[in-house]
This record gives structure tokens, C-alpha cells and sequence, in this order.
């Protein structure tokens, strides 16, 4: 790939902008026949904890209109197995790999990141603090300030890789959390996770998901996640990734142009497995056309705002 879509990303240079929202794209061995592995920015890969989970009891996956509502509740493996029997596969590609992580209390997302700290070939960290801190009633890390910079810390304590921390939409005021994990380490903030929703079925008057409440994904989000990536990457002093319905070139250029330094590719994998790169292309494209010689010459370009 040009060098005219190299980013930065806390220390860690990307081939380009175009990574793969975690969830969404398995291991990478899945995408393995559809998709060219070797030309992403980065493999975000399913979210891990200290030890696995079986997550949410089904149904845990409904589509909906311009979306997706998931209750998955964070199923995997464990840090262990992953680094043991899924890593070296993703060691043969040439783009970047990062572990996105969760837990239920700080010492457990520190954990998790203490034995990533010399695992071969994972190149950063993403801290998922949308999850239930159960040392405060199941409240979710990431709508408090200081128990998302609680969480950052005892991370950066662990590891010396860039922490890339993943922010959830369903607080009053974003930017208080994004300035509170930047001041207590992290080197990057991706947004947006999920926004909560559900879904009812008329004829039996009960929850679709089993979970009843899920997260909602895809493009109905996308202008709420356009605008926190605006909101966000105007006060903070490290890159920020874009999430929230990205599906082509020009729905990725937007976040760029808002002030992402990159994005993140999630629910449009499912409907187009080839989406990530048909976006590195058209970007690619759109650079050429617009006489433009790097993609950074267009981060946080937006015009009258």
C-alpha cells in the first residue's frame, strides 16, 4: 500500500487507516478467503478477558432497520487460549494486530494485559471500558470518569504497548471520559462501542434478545458517532479511531475529516466481507482524485465548524 496512508496511532504505524472493529471480524482466520489480510491497517480482534466466558444466553443477534442489535455479551476464548492457539496465524500477516480487551475490575483488565505484554507479534492494546464494574453494582466503567481512568492506570502499569481506549456513547458527556483516560496513560481513544437498545415481538410481548437489552451497530448510528468523534478529537492531544456505520469510502473520509486519525470497519463486514478493502481503495482513490498526498493532510479538516 502508498505510503500516502501510513497513520500514527499512539507509536504504532499503520499501512493505512482502515482497521477492523473488534467483534466483527472473528481472528482474521474467518475472513481469510474474502478478504486480503495483508492490506489492513490492523486486525482488531474479538474482545478477551482474564479467563472465558460463554457469554449471553440466545438469542443474542437481530438485525434491524439500518442496524444491528447484539447481545453476544463478549463469548471468547480467554487471553491464554488466543495467545496459544490463535496468535501465530495472525503473526503471518504484515498488518498490524490489536487485542481488545475487558474485564469486570481494574485488576483484571491488568491482568489480561500483563500477559499480552510479552506475547509475540500483538502490537496494542484496546481497553473496551463499556463493561460492568462489578466492585460498583454492575455500573459500566466507562460513563465514570474516574473509574475509566482507574482502569487505564492499572493497564498502563502492565504494559508499555500503545492503549488504544474504546468509549462508549451512552454517557451524558463524552469528553470528560475521553480527557480522564488520556490523562492516565492512554495513547489513542477509539469511538464509538454500541449505543443500548431493543427489540420487542408483538405476538408474544417478550424481549427478542435474551439478554432483553443489546447493542445497536451499523448505520443508524453513524451520525451520533460522527459527531462524538468531532467532539473528541477537539480537546484531546492523541489520535482518536472512528466507529459507528462505516460501510464505504466516503463514510470513512467523513470521520477523517471530522478528526479521526483512523477508523474502524464492524457491522458492514457481515453485510459486504470485502468492505474493508473497497475502503482503503476508495480513499486511496479519493486522494488521487483530490490532488491530495496524504491522507493526513485531511484529519480534522471540517469547515465551518
Amino acid at each position: 500500500m502508498k505510503n500516502s496512508l501510513a497513520v500514527d496511532i499512539g507509536g504504532l504505524w499503520l499501512q493505512n487507516p482502515v482497521m477492523t472493529a473488534s467483534g466483527t471480524f472473528g481472528f482474521g482466520r474467518e475472513f481469510e478467503s474474502l478478504v486480503d489480510l495483508n492490506r489492513l491497517g490492523a486486525i482488531v480482534v474479538k474482545g478477551l478477558s482474564r479467563d472465558p466466558s460463554p457469554g449471553n444466553p440466545p438469542p443474542r443477534i437481530i438485525e434491524t432497520d439500518c442496524g444491528l442489535l447484539n447481545a453476544i455479551g463478549l463469548e471468547n476464548i480467554g487471553i491464554d487460549a488466543f495467545i496459544e492457539e490463535k496468535l501465530p496465524f495472525l503473526n503471518q500477516f504484515s498488518s498490524a494486530v490489536i487485542v481488545n480487551v475487558y474485564g469486570k475490575t481494574p485488576e483484571s483488565y491488568a491482568d489480561v494485559a500483563a500477559r499480552c505484554e510479552n506475547a509475540r507479534g500483538i502490537d496494542a492494546l484496546e481497553i473496551n471500558i463499556s463493561c460492568p464494574n462489578v466492585k460498583s453494582g454492575g455500573v459500566s466503567f466507562g460513563v465514570d470518569p474516574e473509574a475509566s481512568a482507574e482502569v487505564i492506570c492499572a493497564v498502563r502499569e502492565k504494559t508499555r504497548k500503545p492503549l488504544i481506549v474504546k468509549l462508549s456513547p451512552n454517557v451524558t458527556d463524552i469528553v470528560c471520559i475521553a480527557e480522564a483516560v488520556v490523562a492516565a496513560g492512554a495513547s489513542a481513544i477509539s469511538l464509538i462501542n454500541t449505543i443500548t437498545g431493543m427489540a420487542i415481538d408483538i405476538h408474544s410481548r417478550r424481549p427478542v434478545l435474551g439478554n432483553i437489552t443489546g447493542g445497536l451497530s451499523g448505520p443508524a448510528i453513524k451520525p451520533i458517532a460522527l459527531r462524538m468523534v468531532w467532539q473528541v478529537a477537539g480537546v484531546v492531544n492523541v489520535p482518536v479511531i472512528g466507529i459507528g456505520g462505516i460501510a464505504t469510502a466516503g463514510d470513512a473520509l467523513e470521520f477523517i475529516i471530522a478528526g479521526a486519525t483512523a477508523v474502524q470497519v464492524g457491522t458492514a463486514n457481515f453485510t459486504n466481507p470485502g468492505v474493508t478493502m473497497e475502503i482503503i481503495d476508495g480513499i486511496q482513490s479519493f486522494l488521487d482524485q483530490q490532488g491530495i498526498g496524504h491522507v493526513s493532510e485531511l484529519i480534522g479538516t471540517l469547515l465551518g465548524s
